[in-house]
């Protein structure tokens, strides 16, 4: 177990050298980009959510002279589009779609990154298509369970109770015991003056939970549509389980133990509780786990980022 404190901070700003757009099944088309070193080892980057998107930052995990850095937006998020759409949009489209996009990009096989969802999506394209795979990079450890849903929806209010309130509050409180159908109700809803707030809500309320040092607000959370479709996307997933089962993530790590593979996890993590994170490991002891002693559930927590930094630098002489 690593808990160095040594401090590294994120790779300089970047550019991508090729962006497209990638014509995958059912009519969505994914945003991708590539960045650093088009002859360098390939590196692909799933972004949390689901439905969370990608940004400018998460180029600067990766050291651009040695990494191939492919970044995209997975089905209805960020760029792809169509936007914060739900049609044809489950786990196996989304790990169909990494298949499609490495294929698209003639890659044999790459490095895997990826935190909170991104790190569930990871596991289930790792233990799918492992000889496609260098190894893994993982934060924030989230398996799909029911436990962590109902973490996520009721046992937050542990640690954040004003934030969870302002989320329940949003629900007629004779509706409160089942706020996953209530908000998946609204989310879906067709009106913009029924789906907006609630997607608001939905996202406010996880943002304000995802730092060690929580900054809690009393305005109204902000609207936007980076909003809409983290809620509407996760909402979906949520309601249908994740589309995996509880188990299905555990039962595949004896096929992915030959893989190199580092685990990030804040100790104070509430999104994905680090109890997660321990599971994983306990089933997979060749993990090179890195508890991060004062920090939450965002990647970019100063601990966090210095962390995967050194596991992307590591990563360079193991694969």
């Amino acid at each position: 177990m690593d808990t160095s404190p040594r401090p590294m901070d994120l790779y300089p700003k970047i550019e991508p050298y090729d962006r497209g757009m990638l014509d995958v099944s059912d009519g969505h088309r994914l945003y991708y980009e590539q960045s650093g070193n088009p002859d360098g080892t390939p590196v692909v980057f799933l972004h949390g959510g689901p439905g969370a998107g990608s940004n400018p930052a998460h180029r600067r995990f990766f050291d651009p002279d040695y990494y191939r850095i492919v970044i995209f937006d997975q089905r209805g998020s960020g760029r792809s589009r169509p936007f914060a759409s739900l049609e044809n949009n489950t786990t196996d489209h989304l790990v169909a779609d990494i298949e499609a996009l490495r294929a698209h990009l003639d890659i044999k096989s790459w490095l895997v990154f990826g935190g909170s969802w991104g790190s569930t999506l990871a596991l289930v394209y790792a233990a799918r298509h492992v000889s496609r795979c260098l190894g893994l990079v993982l934060r924030g450890i989230f398996l799909g369970s029911k436990a962590e849903l109902d973490w996520f929806l009721y046992g937050m209010k542990t640690v954040f109770p004003e934030a969870w309130r302002r989320f329940s509050e949003f629900v007629p409180v004779e509706m409160r015991d089942n706020l996953m159908v209530e908000y998946h109700q609204r989310l879906i809803d067709p009106s913009p003056d029924i789906h907006m707030p609630a997607a608001a809500y939905w996202a406010g309320y996880e943002t304000s939970c995802s730092n060690l040092l929580a900054s809690p607000s009393e305005a109204p959370p902000h609207v936007s549509s980076g909003a809409l479709s983290l809620a509407r996307i996760e909402a979906h997933y949520f309601v249908n389980d994740v589309f995996i089962g509880d188990t299905e993530i555990i039962e595949s790590v004896p096929n992915l133990r030959r893989l190199p593979c580092v685990v990030v996890q804040g100790r104070y993590d509430m999104v994905c509780p680090i109890k997660t994170a321990d599971a994983l490991v306990q089933a997979w002891p060749e993990i090179d786990y890195r508890i991060v002693p004062d920090a939450g559930h965002s990647a970019m927590e100063p601990g966090v980022r210095s962390q995967l930094v050194r596991a992307t630098d590591a990563m360079k002489n193991r694969i």
